[in-house]
């Protein structure tokens, strides 16, 4: 059985082991980012809060200050902690063995982030994340390492349930969702400008998606 790590996948790597294809359109995405939670005044005070300290330091910080300073508050505003439901797990190993065109092909790794079912440690992942610095590391693409993850997640779930995702670069986040074989990105949301809100509010709508499924 051949395995993988989730940071030695591309999308082209994933296609070719196991047949996904990617669909330019999604009504499972775009129900997520059109969703309309109300963001309130305090909200949407911290996230400018945050978004100055990236306008002042994206050219400065390395991935561990981008997920400290940024990354981590704005997801800690979704409040993604439900006890013994889900939870947002940080660089937890997931693996998972998957049937590929070739036979079954072992995927594992330790996402940036998930969020999965469990409370004191994951047990289904639900959402993968991935966080890169500014540039582009040569031999990583964000995209597949988070595809890699959904896969593994699916095949734990063993449902018909989407997978979702997020990928950012530097001040750039896009969000992914996975549906048997086809996956759907977004379009770049950027951090530096209003659509920082729209972050915020994709997230809050997030949780109102996964405490559906968990229910």
């Amino acid at each position: 059985m051949r395995r993988y790590y989730f940071r030695q996948c591309t999308l082209a790597t994933l296609d070719n082991l196991f047949g996904l294809r990617k669909s330019f359109s999604s009504q499972v995405l775009d129900q997520w980012l059109q969703a309309e939670p109300a963001l309130s005044e305090q909200e949407r005070g911290m996230v400018e809060s945050f978004q100055q300290l990236l306008i002042l330091n994206r050219d400065a910080w390395n991935e561990q200050e981008l997920s400290l300073h940024f990354i981590g508050p704005i997801l800690a505003l979704a409040r993604f902690t439900e006890p013994y439901r889900f939870n947002l797990f940080a660089e937890r190993k997931i693996s998972a063995v998957i049937p590929g065109i070739e036979g079954d092909i072992e995927l594992s790794g330790e996402p940036d982030g998930i969020i999965a079912t469990g409370y004191r440690e994951p047990k289904i992942p639900l959402f993968a994340f991935t966080e890169y610095k500014r540039q582009l590391d040569p031999e990583g693409d964000p995209a597949g390492q988070t595809l890699a993850a959904m896969l593994a997640g699916q095949a734990l779930n063993g449902n018909n349930h989407p997978l979702y995702g997020a990928f950012v670069i530097g001040s750039d986040w896009n969000f992914m969702v996975l549906e048997d074989k086809h996956y759907t990105i977004s379009r770049d949301y950027s951090a530096l400008s209003a659509e920082v809100f729209d972050l915020l509010r994709i997230l809050k709508a997030l949780k109102q998606i996964l405490l559906t499924l968990t229910t």
